[in-house]
């Protein structure tokens, strides 16, 4: 990146209108991961019709009143995402003076916004009618056939897992309140963004952790259809003794997230 270039990245990185963005689409976020956990405990009671992961709650959004519109404002909002920690992967971090510490959250921050284009492809897909609501098998077989395929899947798997177990690290720590403005963290609303955010780091954490770890299996046995998104995962968990207890809560779990993405949303401090 030129001069030129990254000190226009860096005004662009500090400026308001990226804080505009960046709650715009951190309320898209919370609005997907809401239809998410409205997903999950519809399957906890039996309804397996729909994909509970972020394909299946852009379909469930798309067949709302206004459902294209408003899959079309989420596809909006996860791109303003894409460009905040685009950004932030470019030219932020710079108050840090480890540079090992500045490389790894920048790293950090390209990994989110690869994660919110996909959810962002995902929603316009679904919005002009050629999203599919498949799983992740034929993903997984075709970096299965690659040089090394088992090597690359089980090492995707073990990057969801630690990606889960640094949720909930999170969750414990309750980091993700630094998150929020002194606002959004005191008085009686900041302790219900406290527990929403525990919560919802919680459910998702245990989540991607299933989910990473039906990479690896699928990888230890060579067999694509073992491994799964965060819908196989939710399916893995409803097979479990009190199996409808616990989807029911991690049901709960991601629409906490969604409603602490709201939190963060109004009290967002960058």
């Amino acid at each position: 990146m030129t001069n030129s270039a990254q000190q226009a990245a860096g005004e662009a990185h500090r400026s308001e209108w990226l804080d505009r963005a960046a709650s715009a689409g951190l309320v898209a976020f919370g609005v997907v991961h809401l239809l998410i956990g409205w997903l999950a405990i519809q399957l906890a009671f039996g309804n397996r019709e729909g994909s509970a992961d972020s394909n299946g709650a852009l379909h469930q959004l798309a067949d709302q009143p206004l459902g294209t519109v408003l899959v079309w404002l989420v596809a909006v909002g996860m791109l303003l995402m894409v460009v905040w920690r685009g950004l932030d992967a470019a030219v932020g971090y710079r108050e840090q003076t480890d540079d090992t510490k500045r490389l790894r959250k920048r790293v950090i921050a390209a990994g989110k916004a690869v994660v919110y284009a996909t959810i962002a492809i995902s929603a316009i897909k679904v919005a002009v009618g050629s999203g599919s609501k498949g799983g992740t098998d034929s993903t997984t077989a075709k970096l299965m056939d690659l040089p090394a395929g088992q090597v690359l899947v089980g090492a995707v798997g073990l990057g969801i897992v630690a990606v889960g177990v640094a949720l909930l690290v999170m969750a414990w720590k309750e980091s993700y309140l630094k998150h929020l403005d002194g606002e959004g963290r005191s008085g009686d609303t900041g302790t219900a963004y406290r527990w929403l955010g525990r919560v919802g780091h919680v459910a998702k954490g245990i989540a991607l952790g299933i989910v990473g770890g039906l990479f690896v299996y699928a990888a230890v046995t060579h067999e694509a259809k073992k491994s799964g998104g965060l819908d196989q995962a939710l399916v893995k968990v409803l097979d479990q003794p009190f199996g409808p207890v616990l989807l029911t809560a991690m049901g709960l779990g991601f629409a906490a997230y969604g409603l602490y993405c709201f939190a963060w949303a109004r009290y967002l401090d960058r």
